[in-house]
This record gives structure tokens, sequence and C-alpha cells, in this order.
């Protein structure tokens, strides 16, 4: 609810300030500003963007988890959904998440607040994960512990959604 809240504000605040100075500049200018710092934008993100793709390519082929190259690619996107909104505040804000500086001050100031990253690496594929990543209510049964892991594959039967169930 509190995020709500503060979208709420934040874009009720954006659309004062930019009917503020539109009135002050005009329509024509105003359009052309909004117009202006999306297409700046979009130019930002791509040259920002293909430079992160690799730097995240280098560091997975490394065996790595590119936490930081996430981060910025995350920081990329939601700074071109802000340029692409029209008013000055959300602009203002969308160009601070593509330049690489303000980027780096917004990952300290989150790390500050609380936002963890994990950054350890990854030695092979977890079974136990793949089968279960989307399923929410997934419990474990109650004679195995959290810790233990299965030897080799579960059995079980498998029915496929296409296929009947009863062949005749």
């Amino acid at each position: 609810m509190p995020i709500l809240v503060f979208v709420s504000l934040f874009t009720l605040l954006d659309f004062v300030i930019l009917f503020s100075i539109g009135s002050q500049i005009g329509l024509l200018m105003t359009l052309l500003l909004v117009i202006g710092t999306g297409v700046v934008g979009l130019h930002l993100i791509r040259k920002e963007g293909v430079a992160t793709f690799a730097r995240a390519r280098q560091r997975m082929q490394a065996g790595e988890i590119p936490s930081n190259e996430l981060f910025t690619g995350a920081a990329l996107i939601f700074g071109g959904a802000l340029l692409m909104a029209p008013g000055f505040l959300s602009d203002a804000l969308g160009l601070a998440c593509l330049v690489p500086n303000a980027r780096r001050l917004l990952f300290k100031l989150l790390t500050a607040l609380g936002l963890k990253v994990s950054t350890h690496r990854t030695t092979g594929h977890d079974p136990s994960w793949a089968s279960h990543q989307d399923e929410p209510r997934y419990r474990h049964s109650e004679s195995a512990s959290s810790t233990e892991k299965p030897e080799g594959p579960i059995e079980g039967d498998f029915i496929s959604r296409d296929e009947p169930k009863h062949r005749g």
C-alpha cells in the first residue's frame, strides 16, 4: 500500500510540475521537451544497454552471477520507462537512472536502505530448485529434512495435459 501512495503522489507532483512549466513556456515547447527527452533516453538506453549486456555475458561465462550488471539493466529499463512518461520530474529521475555515476549512487543508497544483492557463484544445476520454482505452495514432506537433496531422479507418473487421461 505505501508504494501505491508513493507512485500516486509522484505522478500527481509530476503532472503539477509539467503543467506549471508548460503554462510558462508554452504548449509547443513543452511537447518538444517531452518528446526530446524520450528520444535522448532511448539513445542512451541503447548505448548503455549493449555495453551492460556484454559485461553480463562475460561474467556469466566466467561462472559468476552478474549482480551489478543485472542492477544496471534494471536501472536502464526503469529509466527508459520514466523517460517515456510525460513529465519533467519523471524525466529527471529517468536521466539519473541512465547516468553511470548516478546509478552507482542509487545502488549505494538502495544497499544502505537494506536491499541485499547476492554475489555467489553457481556450480551446477540444482534439480530441487528447477522442479519447484513455479510452485509457490510447495512443501517438503514431513519425513524429509529441508537440507536433504534427492540422490537421483524422483520417480513418479507424468500425464500430459494434451493427452486424454483414460486410454480406451
